[in-house]
């Protein structure tokens, strides 16, 4: 389990790093088409999907659809890290085995539904699930225009990169 922790620390840490980077402004800005979510948006989702996943109850049910949805976490830098700082200090106590059997209610698309998976496999989704919203969010960076140094942000580990040819 370690190891599905520390990976998810090594992603979420990606978070901090961006968010010491944008302003308030930046952070809660939705004018990029064809969604129009701000990247504060973005990064609220993956923090409310794992403190569902750390919320989990004492029948090992964990409910994805119970999002905190904090509006002020998407418009203010400080509120995301303090969020974020809440989420990796709950991650840095998780003591527990990968194959521990948990229960997952979700909604998708026909109502809320309870699956049977591993507590590692929930830790797992959750790291795949922050690196897809990195990569709309480097979509919503790009396109307004705001620099963020870290060739591998957005990308998943097993995806295969693309040679760009910009001559």
């Amino acid at each position: 389990m370690n190891t599905i922790i520390q990976s998810n620390l090594k992603t979420l840490q990606k978070t901090s790093i961006l968010l010491s980077n944008l302003t308030n402004e930046e952070l809660s800005n939705n004018s990029v088409s064809p969604y129009y979510s701000s990247l504060g948006c973005h990064i609220r989702h993956i923090l409310d999907f794992y403190d569902c996943v750390l919320n989990i109850n004492s029948k090992k049910r964990i409910d994805l659809t119970a999002r905190k949805r904090n509006n002020n976490v998407e418009c203010n830098c400080e509120d995301a890290e303090q969020y974020l700082n809440i989420i990796i200090n709950k991650l840095n106590k998780i003591d527990c085995k990968a194959e521990d059997k948990i229960f997952v209610i979700d909604d998708l698309g026909l109502g809320k539904i309870e699956i049977q998976y591993t507590l590692g496999a929930v830790f797992a989704q959750a790291n795949s699930h922050a690196i897809h919203h990195y990569a709309i969010i480097n979509y919503i960076l790009d396109n307004l225009g705001i620099k963020f140094q870290d060739a591998d942000f957005g990308y998943n580990p097993t995806t295969p990169r693309p040679k760009i040819n910009l001559n």
